[in-house]
């Protein structure tokens, strides 16, 4: 299908987007791999497309003060590839790994993706186990959300007319922490029918400190702070995740059914958990 008419700005300046953004139906395209799908549906009809493609000074990735700090125009590929991900925040890299194919991985980026918010989008998940927080901008602000308060529902997200995801900042893992992600790719997407991304610890031979993030079983990723409790607590990966997910919405269509995705993710927040405890020192 063909797009409805639009006008197309290329700014040469982060300040000359947030001036564009201020005012009118607009949206921005980063690496326009989900945008452009939805304008040729014309589920997406904005009367202006702001492309940041030139903003080369928005794809960084940088360590400072125990932070790693991801520009919004890095690419799936730039995050899988960065050795400074790789080293401090390995679980972001292996999670950037299983987006979509090659092609996608080159030109998607991380800011579109999150903004996007899709339910079933890989990056939630690890975002939300990493405690990872999301700085936004506009022309007359400047404020960063935790990323479990920056996810609120399908495709609905923290920020505020005007604003932008300008990057975002990733505490560095310790050393001795062990990570996973285990994820059931939809086979036409390489979307997430569910993925769960895990963070754990030992102190003194003890677990001291879980942290599970859920992605495609609901309308939002979500962090099971029940399962994490359990692993904390000594119990077995299996039963720990018997009741995962319990009060959330699931999501239930021709591919999997609601009682299948809960299935998916018991299965896989064990494999995942047990994946984990194995590299945790």
């Amino acid at each position: 299908m063909i797009p409805q008419p639009f006008d197309y700005t290329a700014p040469r300046s982060l300040q000359e987007a947030l001036e564009l953004l201020k005012s009118g139906e607009r949206k921005i395209l980063a690496g326009g791999m989900s945008l452009i799908p939805l304008m040729k549906l014309r589920l997406a009809t904005p009367e202006q497309v702001v492309d940041l493609g030139g903003l080369k000074n928005l794809n960084y990735i940088a360590e400072n003060e125990g932070v790693v700090r991801i520009g919004a125009m890095a690419t799936h590929h730039d995050i899988e590839m960065s050795p400074v991900v790789r080293g401090r925040c390995p679980l972001l890299a292996d999670v950037a790994s299983r987006i979509g194919d090659v092609q996608v991985r080159n030109r998607g980026t991380l800011g579109g993706s999150i903004a996007h918010a899709d339910p079933a989008a890989d990056y939630p998940a690890a975002l939300i186990a990493l405690e990872s927080k999301v700085r936004l901008v506009s022309a007359n602000s400047d404020r960063t959300v935790d990323a479990a308060d920056f996810f609120l529902d399908a495709f609905t997200t923290a920020i505020e007319p005007g604003e932008i995801v300008l990057e975002l900042q990733v505490p560095i893992e310790d050393s001795s922490e062990g990570y996973a992600y285990e994820k059931v790719s939809h086979p036409a997407s390489g979307f997430a029918v569910v993925g769960v991304a895990v963070r754990v610890k030992r102190n003194g031979g003890r677990i001291s400190m879980a942290r599970i993030g859920v992605t495609g079983m609901g309308p939002r990723v979500f962090r099971d702070r029940a399962a994490e409790k359990q692993v904390e607590e000594g119990v077995d990966p299996f039963h720990a995740t018997l009741g995962i997910g319990e009060g959330e919405s699931v999501n239930s269509d021709i591919y999997a059914s609601g009682d299948y995705r809960r299935h998916l993710a018991r299965v896989h927040a064990t494999r995942a958990i047990k994946t984990a405890l194995s590299r945790a020192l």
